[in-house]
């Protein structure tokens, strides 16, 4: 019998997986999201009883984190040991999800529409924790690719993706517009559209309501003049190409870039969750078709970055 059918781990070394699957074991916020799941998750009063709650959410995270689709999740789970301990599913006896249920718990969850309020009650502690202060939002939007080809069940592209063209390549996908705290570059607002939609139209809902001040890129030019717009207090970049003609020896072009640059600095923060759900968790490219299953997956990422970012804060402050 091998070792890894005894449950026992001789290994002294603390892999690079390991360390972030213990971190994030201690941050994420089991209780509360399992108490948000429960209402809705099946009681299995006949039949072969569910997996429990607390070890299908492991699982689905462990898909957002290593970007694995639900038949290599069920596998990954038969061949890495780490996997089944960090689900709670050591032992050569225990049951093992299937991709069928994998795929179950991720449809109840799209559902309920509970993606949302994941991320509502990730941020709700985070600002107890005074880690979230909400006082000012930063607000970007990134492209993610949709796959183009024809080559499926339907002959056709997905119908909800658009196309668009970003410098000199042509984009086709959806595009993540997110809101962020100001101060710690949190999310707190997630929307997904098709990616040719202009990024100032989505500018007021990206906002909470409770900011006093708001940052953009070029691309928010005008949302204070939006007839949805309600906050007047704007700070958006200047076109690239005015502030390439300012004149770096006219000291009221130097005040102006030296002005630009601390609004960039601000809005710098925007561009770290970009970083994690692309670079630390890999989410490159959409995994879903349509735009609702795939803003859903967006939003438990975005709730699973702040816990990523805030997971030092998080951690001295438990035990």
């Amino acid at each position: 019998m091998k070792q890894a059918d005894l449950g026992l781990n001789l290994s002294t070394k603390r892999t690079r997986k390991r360390e972030f699957l213990d971190e994030m074991n201690r941050v994420v916020l089991w209780a509360q999201l399992i108490a948000l799941i429960e209402p809705h998750y099946p009681k299995g009063k006949t039949g072969r009883p569910p997996m429990g709650i607390s070890t299908m959410l492991r699982v689905h995270f462990m898909q957002q984190w290593f970007g694995l689709s639900d038949p290599a999740m069920e596998e990954a789970l038969h061949d890495v040991p780490l996997y089944r301990e960090f689900a709670g599913l050591e032992g050569p006896m225990r049951r093992l999800p299937d991709e069928s249920t994998i795929l179950r718990f991720r449809h109840l969850l799209e559902k309920h529409e509970l993606a949302a309020p994941i991320l509502a009650t990730v941020n709700a502690v985070l600002q107890q924790h005074g880690l979230m202060l909400k006082a000012g939002t930063v607000v970007d939007a990134t492209l993610i690719s949709a796959p183009s080809s024809t080559k499926n069940s339907t002959g056709e592209r997905d119908p909800e993706m658009r196309q668009t063209k970003k410098g000199n390549n042509w984009y086709f996908g959806m595009k993540a517009h997110i809101g962020a705290d100001a101060e710690s570059g949190l999310v707190h607002t997630v929307i997904g559209t098709p990616a040719n939609t202009n990024d100032v139209t989505q500018a007021a809902a990206l906002l909470h309501g409770d900011e006093r001040i708001a940052f953009g890129d070029a691309g928010y030019q005008g949302a204070t003049r939006r007839p949805e717009a309600t906050l007047k207090n704007w700070h958006v970049a200047m076109r690239p190409g005015k502030r390439r003609a300012l004149d770096p020896n006219d000291p009221a072009d130097a005040i102006v870039d030296k002005i630009e640059r601390l609004k960039a600095s601000v809005r710098a923060k925007v561009e770290h969750p970009f970083r994690v759900i692309k670079r630390q968790f890999g989410f490159v490219k959409v995994r879903y078709r349509g735009l609702t299953k795939n803003t859903a997956q967006l939003t438990t990422l975005f709730a699973l970055s702040n816990l990523w970012m805030a997971r030092r804060e998080l951690m001295a402050m438990t035990p």
